[in-house]
């Protein structure tokens, strides 16, 4: 009777409250193994993959595979390689889809988080992230394995959710607009124009842009996330415009993925989108767009030589 009474519940609550948590802990994925109710998709480079994943996991490496071009690594691939890329790893959205990226830093983070952005994207609706990846997993005393999984392919056609896509036109519309939140989640000296990725072509932030390092959401030295309260904290920034809608960025999308994913996944915050290109993308456009904290011509000249001085002779950084 017991039993019964918690199904009739179970299908009486909305769709909201029984999706899948977006982090979970390696006791709680272990679960979900034994149970055989979950697809886990491991997102490190494939000579790692080879050597030790946990049991069960398809590989499908984040640089190689979920990434833009060379020059703007960005940029959304196109529906022609993601499709086939999902249908490979047997992903449809039925799925409990759990994403494992290696655990050593919060830029390593980054990589499951963007995986986990681009999978909803794609119209996938149940998905997590293993809180600490392979390294959290490992430190529990759970079981590795080096044989490749199998899985049949799917035949799930992906469809672009436009709405969580910020476009470089639509931020480029919503600069100075007082209903907007502009978050650069690089870490400072990026924001203030002292350094810059060699792909960008200029040097600062978007005009109006607040500067929040997403390294401020992780246990001190580790690759895990703090707790809700300690999260809600830290993105409660005086700087912020209450009840705005928020466009988290930085060099290509990697570092504001874990922005996005800590907004709109852990807190529930409505309308907040991720702008994929960031400022690699912003930066190369072929008409100059507005800058702010960009140096002038002196500056720009001076920080280069230190960053080159930095990287060829060790001498102290930009």
């Amino acid at each position: 009777m017991l039993r019964f009474l918690l199904a009739l519940a179970a299908l009486c609550l909305p769709a909201w409250a029984m999706a899948a948590p977006p982090l979970l802990t390696p006791a709680e994925l272990n679960t979900l193994i034994k149970a055989g109710t979950v697809r886990i998709v491991d997102v490190r480079e494939a000579d790692a993959y080879a050597m030790q994943h946990v049991p069960g996991a398809v590989s499908a490496p984040y640089f190689s595979r979920w990434r833009g071009p060379a020059d703007n690594p960005g940029a959304v691939p196109p529906l022609s390689q993601l499709t086939p890329l999902i249908q490979e790893l047997g992903l449809t959205p039925e799925d409990h889809i759990v994403i494992v990226y290696t655990g050593i830093d919060s830029t390593d983070f980054g990589s499951a988080a963007r995986v986990y952005w681009t999978l909803k994207m794609l119209g996938m609706k149940d998905l997590s992230i293993l809180n600490g990846g392979l390294t959290a997993w490992k430190g529990a005393g759970l079981p590795v394995s080096n044989q490749p999984a199998t899985v049949a392919r799917s035949h799930f056609q992906p469809r672009m959710d436009q709405d969580m896509i910020a476009t470089q036109a639509e931020v480029l519309s919503k600069i100075g607009k007082p209903n907007v939140n502009l978050i650069d989640s690089r870490p400072a000296p990026f924001f203030t124009g002292r350094i810059a990725l060699e792909a960008a072509r200029a040097r600062g932030t978007l005009p109006g842009a607040v500067n929040l390092d997403s390294d401020l959401y992780f246990e001190l030295g580790t690759a895990m996330l703090m707790d809700k309260a300690a999260l809600e904290q830290e993105a409660d920034a005086p700087s912020l415009k209450p009840d705005a809608e928020t466009i988290a960025f930085c060099n290509t999308g990697h570092w504001s993925a874990t922005e996005w994913f800590v907004r709109s996944e852990i807190l529930g915050q409505p309308h907040v989108k991720l702008y994929p290109g960031s400022m690699v993308e912003w930066t190369q456009s072929a008409k100059p767009l507005p800058m702010m904290n960009e140096p002038g011509r002196l500056a720009q000249l001076r920080y280069q030589f230190m960053s080159w001085s930095h990287r060829n002779l060790g001498t102290k950084a930009p």
